[in-house]
């Protein structure tokens, strides 16, 4: 999320009540609650391992320093349950940028393991299918365009298999309407 919302991605935006500005920089928005979660982690790591440390020498039953597990376990469930419902606050709020989403999703063929796995479903063997999205890539690179921007033609030089109901669903916008189904059924059980 901290990630996500930096200058470099711009994927979304976090409510000004959910950040804080920078005291030296005034562009600046702090994502504070993603920040101060993260750091909460650290807290409940330790916590973690002074159940660990606790248990790790009883060799069968209950003994009395089992008494000492109480303290960080109370204290790991009070935090995870006041970050998640400071999340649960945040989460709605937030503000895609779907272009930009859309235009880092064009890059890097990230529907690349889809159409090997389509391939596979098909047929054909994992290294083969791995060969022939590969070369369709490097035709990709070659000619600087995505594998749904390549004409079925371009493809069928790999496989004939690859037919054109074979590139809708490795469209970045098929794996949007996807991704909105979730979010809307999300919206609609909490």
């Amino acid at each position: 999320m901290i990630l996500w919302t930096s200058a470099q991605f711009k994927f979304v935006n976090i409510p000004d009540r959910f950040c804080t500005g920078s005291s030296i920089m005034p562009q600046k928005k702090n994502p504070d609650v993603p920040e101060l979660i993260r750091g909460k982690t650290g807290r409940v790591y330790g916590d973690l391992m002074s159940l660990l440390t606790l248990m790790k020498g009883q060799p069968l039953a209950y003994n009395k320093d089992n008494q000492e597990d109480k303290e960080p376990l109370f204290d790991a469930i009070d935090t995870v349950r006041g970050s998640l419902m400071a999340f649960a606050d945040m989460i709605p709020a937030l503000v895609p940028n779907i272009e930009i989403m859309r235009e880092a999703a064009l890059r890097g063929f990230s529907t690349a393991t889809d159409l090997a796995d389509y391939l596979v479903k098909n047929g054909v063997a994992f290294r083969d299918a791995h060969e022939i999205v590969g070369k369709a890539v490097a035709l990709g690179v070659q000619e600087s365009k995505d594998l749904s921007e390549l004409s079925l033609e371009q493809l069928q030089q790999f496989s004939d298999l690859i037919q054109a109901d074979t590139l809708h669903p490795f469209q970045v916008q098929r794996v949007k309407c996807y991704l909105t189904q979730c979010l809307n059924k999300l919206g609609k059980n909490g």
